[in-house]
């Protein structure tokens, strides 16, 4: 696994756009970095904003899962997979997440429900990052947590990592077997994860998770973005990646050290070394980067968005760079 880029982004910028309008400007290009995570039992995204706005997309299930559906399948470029954080479909930013990736790419994108049903509840959003913490009194904040910690270990206990990836895997497979000849076509499949989402993302593109199509030994995904990934086991998560993988962390993220980041970094870096498969990577190092970042940032915060935007650029520019060549 090399080929691998590293630059550290500012979140300011002058000329920032609406990252949930319809109506945006041509993403430009911009290089891309390679970097590590931390493997925290606990998941970190009981923490950020609860955005507004009025997704676009529809509702149906897929391989049995229910699925948030957005894009037009009669002009689109390649089939995205978006694996959410741990709030799932009940949080509208990652509905809204889904819907400008579709238009900014012009891909159909999937976002299934891999909680079946139980996300984490939407209340313990703003405990950790409130909007403005200066409202937020410690008491209220410690009490609230203290509150909901025992729902949340329960919930942990409910969605072990075993089944958890056995899931999301045989969903994937299914998926990639239906689109090898969907409409007449086979189609390059992306994967994006956030957060708890962004382990199996970077799981999927690994040696071990291929599958038989055709009579051919095929990866799962074609490429994969992780953004704040959470909760990574190393080494074992880097190890025997095939796909091209762009990764998002941020410089001040209290769950996902930057020791985690530069393992992730060492572990790819060693597995070219001893012979593995060289692929392209990218580690994005976002400033200041509070965890969440891609997803629960507040917009109305001139640096916070101008991450928000600039992860969607990520990763619109990733996939369009490997899914529509």
């Amino acid at each position: 696994m090399g080929i691998s880029l590293t630059q550290k982004r500012s979140a300011y910028s002058e000329n920032t756009r609406a990252l949930h309008h319809p109506k945006i400007s041509p993403l430009p290009d911009y290089p891309i970095p390679v970097s590590t995570m931390s493997s925290s039992e606990n998941c970190a995204c009981i923490t950020g904003t609860i955005h507004s706005g009025q997704p676009s997309g529809t509702y149906s299930t897929t391989h049995t899962l229910k699925t948030y559906i957005t894009g037009n399948p009669a002009t689109a470029r390649a089939l995205v997979i978006l694996y959410t954080d741990i709030f799932g479909l009940a949080l509208p930013n990652n509905l809204l997440l889904a819907d400008g990736i579709a238009t900014q790419g012009n891909f159909l994108v999937y976002v299934p429900d891999f909680f079946q049903g139980d996300p984490v509840k939407l209340a313990l959003a703003d405990l950790l990052i409130p909007v403005d913490e200066k409202k937020q009194s410690t008491f209220g904040k410690y009490t609230g947590l203290l509150a909901n910690s025992i729902d949340f270990l329960k919930w942990t206990r409910r969605h072990k990592a075993k089944e958890t990836d056995e899931l999301c895997m045989k969903y994937l497979g299914d998926i990639r077997r239906e689109f090898s000849n969907k409409d007449g076509k086979e189609w390059k499949i992306g994967m994006v994860g956030y957060c708890w989402g962004g382990r199996y993302t970077l799981r999927a593109a690994r040696e071990e998770n291929k599958i038989e199509v055709q009579g051919k030994k095929v990866p799962l995904i074609d490429a994969a973005v992780a953004q704040h990934p959470s909760n990574l086991v190393l080494p074992e998560d880097a190890r025997g990646l095939v796909v091209p993988v762009s990764v998002g962390w941020g410089e001040h993220d209290s769950m996902i050290s930057l020791a985690v980041k530069e393992a992730f970094e060492k572990t790819c870096k060693a597995e070219v070394k001893d012979g593995g498969t060289e692929v392209e990577t990218e580690n994005v190092l976002w400033s200041p980067g509070r965890h969440g970042f891609a997803v629960r940032g507040n917009p109305d915060d001139k640096e916070e968005r101008a991450i928000l935007e600039g992860t969607e650029r990520q990763t619109v520019k990733w996939f369009e760079k490997f899914l529509t060549t």
